[in-house]
């Protein structure tokens, strides 16, 4: 077997961003700093030990090949979905709904995707999920605000299963000329810049942020943490378009199509938060909130992604 000194060259590239991220933390650390300036250092230092974890986790299940890279995607869409449903209360009538939502809908989306019916797969939820569902929630008996609690079921398995289940999908769905075999290269490059892009837009609008883009929604996401956040992942994308199937400018637009429908994504989910009063979705890791605080952009992004590349690139 042919070595592939492209994925090496992406692992190391992974590994030297994390390590550069973790000393500039230690340093940082060992400065005498204002108590705002410590708290945005232990905040940094919190981050990068979830960084890390989260590499090794996905490193290891993208390790285990396409089994293993679907049942982390599958346990991580099941526990954002019941983070989804713990901040948007349901009601007793709604429990046998969201039994069939949890134990049936999401493990059936991600065996489909396993065993590559990719028509099911993409209508499974959007139609026959949608449909279901309320009808199963109608059979209960409970109309008060039945239109509101049905929504948000059908909200929640749509992007923390639907959506999410698209990031998989890059490695076992796309049939891509001249790169078969190579799928785990291209869904590392999605991961990477759609995360990348989170990151270097925390950077920039932590740094040089003024304007906020939705004041009311997010304060935190500032046109400077945007445009220079995008640029930044736009231009690596670009640059590691060796371990693609694109070319240069073909990596750097695809890039760019992740970082945008990513920041919609994360804006879409703190309207979200807001609306309910809380900051994070959970405190499951360690610097960034809950599970489905640090995959919202992924979610958004993965379909556009996927079907971008499946449109134009593959067979």
């Amino acid at each position: 077997m042919k070595f592939d000194y492209a994925l090496l060259g992406l692992i190391i590239g992974i590994v030297g961003l994390l390590s550069a991220g973790t000393l500039l933390g230690v340093r940082l650390s060992k400065r005498d700093l204002s108590d705002g300036g410590r708290k945005t250092v232990d905040n940094l230092n919190a981050r990068m030990r979830g960084w890390w974890m989260m590499s090794l986790v996905f490193g290891l299940a993208l390790s285990m090949g396409e089994t293993g890279t679907v049942l982390l995607f599958c346990l991580v869409s099941f526990l954002a979905l019941r983070e989804f449903i713990t901040l948007t209360p349901t009601r007793l009538g709604d429990h046998r709904a969201l039994f069939w939502a949890f134990f049936f809908v999401t493990p059936m989306q991600y065996y489909l995707l396993w065993i590559q019916w990719y028509p099911l797969f993409t209508i499974f939820i959007p139609v026959y999920a949608f449909l279901l569902l309320p009808i199963r929630t109608a059979v209960a008996g409970e109309t008060e605000r039945f239109l509101e609690r049905i929504s948000k079921i059908q909200w929640g398995l749509m992007i923390c299963v639907y959506c999410c289940s698209h990031a998989p999908g890059i490695l076992l769905l796309l049939d891509i000329p001249s790169y078969s075999g190579q799928n785990s290269k291209l869904l590392l490059f999605f991961v990477l810049i759609c995360e990348l892009s989170d990151v270097m837009q925390y950077v920039f609008g932590k740094t040089m942020g003024r304007r906020a883009v939705a004041p009311t929604v997010s304060p935190g996401k500032t046109w400077e943490g945007l445009i220079g956040g995008v640029s930044t992942t736009v231009l690596i994308g670009g640059c590691l378009w060796w371990a693609t199937p694109f070319s240069f400018l073909q990596a750097a637009g695809m890039s760019l199509a992740i970082t945008l429908s990513g920041f919609g994504g994360g804006l879409v989910m703190s309207a979200i938060k807001r609306d309910r009063g809380v900051k994070d979705w959970g405190q499951s890791i360690e610097g960034h909130g809950g599970v489905l605080d640090r995959i919202d952009s992924l979610c958004f992004s993965a379909p556009m992604f996927f079907h971008l590349t499946r449109y134009y690139f593959t067979a």
